[in-house]
């Protein structure tokens, strides 16, 4: 009787209600249909919010005309530049210091300290040193992004279980294949973690950087928009930024799938 009411509240536990998927839409639906009434109506004007409509003839004709692909590829540019130089920094000191107590003892406190000053302090910094071009930009996101991926690497290093390092030694690894076939493989996860977080980073500066007098870009884009009041093109270039973090998330999902697949847990999804 007991497990027949158990098998009874766990289906009820687990029972959802049907279509509540699909339902999940109906809000965003819902706001986009009051945005255009109200903008239709008048009650939101176009120079402080323009219409969903107006904004989706404004993708089509920058898409058309070739502003948006060319002026996306230049910010993808420096946002993977940045990012490349980051994974360089960020995985070479997170080896080093997560690997050796003595590589902790001379990088850590040194990674520490960056960490405690804020990434858009330095833009002056860089531009006094970088000029005005291409390099404060890149440098940039470079630096904010190194962070995350070497704390997240250090930390995945430090919490390898000690028995899997003590057996691998047993079946006689040691060095650099006890590194690469125990010690990286278990740091992988946390590594994807950080991985993430830098690319939602990389992108929120790549938003900041592209301020930076950008001849070409999506700051530049939204920077001309500005001065003609062109809330269209601002919101385009928005959308655009948000695609490019669900897209930059979806890919860390899949290659986080792939690399791990000897785990369970991700096997059974």
């Amino acid at each position: 009787m007991s497990l027949a009411i158990t098998l009874r509240n766990s289906q009820a536990s687990t029972w959802r209600w049907p279509g509540l998927s699909r339902a999940r839409w109906l809000s965003p639906v819902i706001l986009l249909a009051l945005w255009e009434a109200g903008s239709q109506a008048g009650l939101i004007p176009a120079r402080v919010l323009a219409a969903p409509s107006a904004v989706a003839e404004t993708f089509w004709e920058m898409t058309m005309s070739g502003a948006l692909p060319s002026n996306l590829l230049v910010s993808l540019g420096r946002a993977a530049a940045g990012l490349a130089i980051a994974l360089s920094v960020a995985v070479t000191l997170g080896l080093i210091s997560g690997l050796s107590r003595w590589g902790e003892t001379l990088v850590d406190p040194l990674m520490q300290i960056k960490r405690t000053i804020p990434s858009l302090a330095l833009t002056p910094l860089f531009i006094v040193w970088f000029g005005i071009g291409e390099t404060p930009k890149i440098t940039l996101i470079a630096v904010a992004a190194t962070f995350p991926l070497y704390l997240n690497l250090f930390a995945g290093i430090r919490g390898v279980d000690v028995r899997l390092v003590e057996a691998a030694r047993s079946f006689g690894l040691s060095g650099w294949s006890l590194v690469r076939e125990v010690i990286l493989p278990g740091a992988l996860p946390s590594f994807f973690v950080g991985l993430r977080y830098a690319l939602g980073i990389s992108l929120l500066m790549l938003v900041v950087a592209e301020q930076i007098n950008a001849q070409a870009g999506l700051g530049r884009l939204i920077n001309d928009a500005r001065d003609f009041m062109r809330t269209d093109i601002i919101v385009v270039c928005l959308l655009v930024y948000a695609l490019l973090g669900l897209a930059a998330d979806a890919l860390v999902r899949t290659l986080e799938r792939k690399a791990l697949a000897w785990r369970p847990s991700l096997v059974e999804q």
